[in-house]
């Protein structure tokens, strides 16, 4: 029944996007501009996204076209980089600019970003002044830092205030107030975070009690160089919803809340998801010639990884020809090694993304994962060693087989966490080069094994 509920929800989903993607090519057909922005206007921007991603090229164009003057910029934060780009260049960036006054300024930072020099400098200068300085700091603050990540807008109160004082500020100053915040922050003379106090414990207390009497026993603070992904992390382990990020003098100059870090978790695992197929983000929209260069690199690596297992197979060569059965069970082995150390190599650069595996567990984590394959490799032996003797009614190259399976699948337990934290341990991105390396080592194993064996008892 959930399941059944679950697929209804996601076909109510993709049937509203067609419907909506249908209504909106009608009204560009018929040039209704008004019927048009009183469409979108009842959509979220998210779902106007999801629509222009989903446009054809001319219906896209158009689309632009006809509502640039209402454009939110805030659609943009939710596109993809390449069309991102595509629709910026159909934009007016003063008229963007304009658009942009209702934005937060991490928003504002992420449609600017993505500008180039020229239009970046006519962006800002059509902003007030005060928004403008804002950005400008956090366009200073590393790509994927917490300081880019972080809204300007907080509370911070004197922590010699009482509740009751607390209260009044925030009624009297209803105008100058997040959208949306969680907790007030404490702040001494020096402007140095003291503590935090969430919202509802505010609100069930006595006016005369002290903020410092309920704030929080341990405040947790965010430093604006801070990787976003070390940001998800802590607000993941201890299930945060809101954080204050501070400057070298741990001073209160941001907010972190819940939904920012949310975007973070998903963008994180969709780039270890892709970079473990050697593909980019945006891959999907990008032009056939960009996504070729991409992709190409990697395909290259294979290409030399493939020609390094061919040269172990070269010097077999005349044991093959001696013995046909062998360059038919030859796949066999390199596969379930393949496919074996893929297994373990998901699960270890995901626990090292979580922190759950680190140089303080790998003994006991590639011990596990080494007898894990050894016991797979026992019961695929047994299996494919019986079906090989039967196959070639040759009971020794069925031993052949067995014992390779069970070496090669323990290599690749093993080499599915050993290549990871090795690559994480020299700074280079476990997701990135792991699956290249773990099926090179797969695969030279594997044939030398089986191969050389085979050598030893059947020649």
């Amino acid at each position: 029944m959930e399941k059944m509920t679950k697929n209804n929800k996601i076909n109510n989903e993709d049937n509203n996007l067609y419907l909506n993607i249908k209504k909106i090519k009608k009204f560009l057909f018929h040039t209704d501009k008004l019927l048009l922005t009183e469409f979108i206007k009842e959509l979220h921007n998210a779902d106007i996204a999801e629509i222009i991603k989903n446009l054809d090229d001319e219906s896209r164009i158009n689309f632009i076209s006809t509502i640039k003057v209402y454009f939110d910029p805030e659609i943009l934060t939710y596109l993809n980089e390449s069309i991102k780009e595509e629709i910026i260049d159909q934009l007016d960036i003063r008229q963007l600019a304009s658009n942009a006054s209702e934005l937060d300024v991490d928003d504002a930072v992420d449609v600017i970003e993505d500008l180039e020099e020229s239009d970046k400098a006519v962006f800002l200068d059509n902003i007030p002044e005060i928004d403008r300085k804002l950005i400008q700091e956090g366009l200073t603050y590393p790509e994927d830092s917490a300081g880019r990540l972080m809204q300007r807008e907080f509370v911070s109160l004197n922590n010699s205030w009482n509740v009751g004082e607390a209260i009044d500020f925030l009624r009297e100053n209803t105008d100058n107030l997040p959208d949306d915040f969680y907790e007030i922050y404490l702040e001494n003379e020096k402007k140095s975070i003291t503590g935090t106090v969430p919202l509802g414990r505010i609100m069930g207390s006595k006016r005369n009690i002290t903020l410092e009497k309920i704030k929080n026993k341990i405040t947790r603070t965010i430093n604006a160089l801070t990787d976003q992904e070390e940001v998800a992390y802590q607000f993941t382990k201890y299930a945060m919803v809101s954080a204050p990020v501070i400057n070298e003098f741990d001073q209160i100059i941001g907010s972190i809340t819940v939904d920012d870090v949310v975007d973070v978790i998903e963008e994180e695992r969709e780039e270890d998801l892709l970079k473990l197929g050697g593909v980019g983000q945006a891959d999907i929209y990008d032009a056939v010639i960009d996504t070729t260069k991409s992709r190409f690199s990697w395909l290259l690596v294979n290409l030399l990884t493939a020609i390094l297992a061919s040269v172990v197979i070269g010097f077999f060569q005349t044991s093959i020809e001696k013995v046909v059965a062998l360059a038919v069970l030859m796949p066999i082995v390199a596969s379930m090694g393949g496919n074996a150390g893929t297994q373990t190599l998901t699960i270890s650069v995901r626990a090292i993304a979580t922190k759950e595996l680190s140089a303080s567990n790998a003994i006991k984590i590639i011990t596990k994962e080494t007898f894990v394959g050894g016991i797979n490799g026992v019961i695929f032996a047994l299996m494919i060693g019986f079906l090989s003797s039967y196959w070639f009614s040759d009971y020794l190259l069925g031993i052949v087989i067995a014992m390779a399976m069970i070496l090669n699948l323990i290599i690749a337990g093993m080499a599915g966490v050993i290549i990871p934290l090795t690559l994480n341990k020299f700074n280079i991105d476990p997701a990135v080069a792991s699956g290249v390396i773990l099926t090179t080592i797969t695969d030279v194993f594997g044939f030398l094994s089986f191969l050389g064996l085979a050598s030893i008892l059947l020649i």
